[in-house]
């Protein structure tokens, strides 16, 4: 319709397993405003270590788009589906892509989850120097996820922090 006004808004799209990277510079190549988190991590192989950067948050692009591009980004090789709800593509406010590129562009400590943990869930965790560890979340006055690990035979119990991208939900009741 000639004299529409196109409404851009913010997206989440759903890409293929390591294929971040590739979306992002084609949906850029086509003119899309994008937003792919990074983060350095220092990898280590048999032979040597590297830094390399990798998506703070797996398999997701954040695009900014009007109706217009709309299938065009879908037709991106690589990309999958934009993240719905009740079927259709859910608009993510401006604000929370500022947020996120504002922590990014100061290096802010934060983490990313799929996951959503509450007080009471029993985890384990499933990278660290506590691999295997089975224990229970709480919250502290800051508000910040913790684990419980319960040393039963001894009668005490360790807190520590950890990452909550290092852990899991346990089928342990």
């Amino acid at each position: 319709m000639p004299g529409r006004q196109l409404t851009y808004q913010w997206f989440a799209l759903y890409t293929k397993s390591r294929n971040e990277k590739k979306v992002y510079t084609q949906l850029v190549n086509q003119g899309i405003e994008c937003f792919l988190p990074l983060e350095t991590k220092l990898k280590q192989w048999s032979d040597r270590k590297k830094k390399v950067e990798e998506p703070m948050i797996k398999s997701y692009v954040f695009v900014k788009s009007s109706e217009k591009e709309y299938y065009d980004i879908l037709n991106t090789p690589g990309a999958v589906r934009y993240v719905t709800f009740e079927g259709k593509a859910a608009p993510i406010p401006d604000w929370q892509i500022d947020v996120m590129r504002r922590m990014v562009e100061l290096d802010e400590p934060h983490h990313y989850s799929a996951s959503f943990f509450k007080k009471g869930d029993l985890v384990e965790i499933d990278e660290g120097t506590l691999k295997g560890f089975k224990g229970e979340i709480i919250r502290d006055n800051e508000g910040k996820q913790r684990i419980i690990i319960r040393i039963e035979n001894i009668g005490y119990s360790m807190v520590v922090e950890t990452n909550v991208n290092n852990i899991r939900l346990t089928n342990d009741k």
